[in-house]
């Protein structure tokens, strides 16, 4: 069963509505941790191209936030709050945890980098004070690319792989999690 609506709306997203949209998760998480003053993590989906809302998307959103809710349960975590979105450019989840921030970034560091579909979802863990503990920061190499073996960010912003191509890697990676997690 779905952890929340998957009704996705499939829309073209412009370059202003995704930054409009960080904006607005910014404002969110600066007002959960004003509100609960708890190391909060921020979860979303990785999702190539111009539409970041569909049914790929959403089922590795949710299968993320499966292994994140089990992998906080499995530290005896305390999840305090926790909201998921679906918005027009791309699921959210915020959840609001009782444990140390660099024990959480450890253990999100850990899903990304073991789970099947970990390479799909960007986890952020910020302290209580605002300050978003990066893979940087902990001497931490820079996420691979899905298609090859270099700097994803890099393969991004040059677009050097098609559209196609890495929708199919997501759907191969998605099938995988499915079959593993029946």
């Amino acid at each position: 069963m779905p952890l929340y609506l998957t009704c996705a709306s499939h829309r073209v997203i412009t370059l202003p509505e995704l930054l409009a949209s960080r904006d607005a998760r910014q404002v969110r998480q600066q007002t959960w941790l004003a509100q609960y003053g708890l190391p909060l993590i921020s979860f979303t989906t990785l999702a190539p191209g111009p539409v970041k809302d569909s049914e790929l998307t959403r089922r590795i959103f949710n299968h993320g936030l499966r292994a994140l809710r089990e992998r906080l349960a499995t530290s005896a975590w305390e999840i305090r709050r926790q909201s998921c979105l679906g918005l027009t450019t791309g699921a959210e989840g915020l959840l609001a945890v009782e444990a140390p921030a660099p024990a959480l970034k450890q253990a999100a560091i850990a899903l990304e980098q073991q789970h099947p579909l970990g390479r799909l979802w960007d986890i952020d863990v910020l302290t209580p004070q605002g300050e978003i503990l990066s893979r940087t920061a902990l001497t931490l190499p820079a996420r691979r690319c899905l298609l090859c073996d270099n700097d994803a960010r890099i393969c991004a912003r040059e677009r050097a792989h098609p559209l196609a191509s890495l929708l199919s890697r997501m759907e191969v990676l998605l099938h995988e999690a499915d079959h593993l997690h029946a």
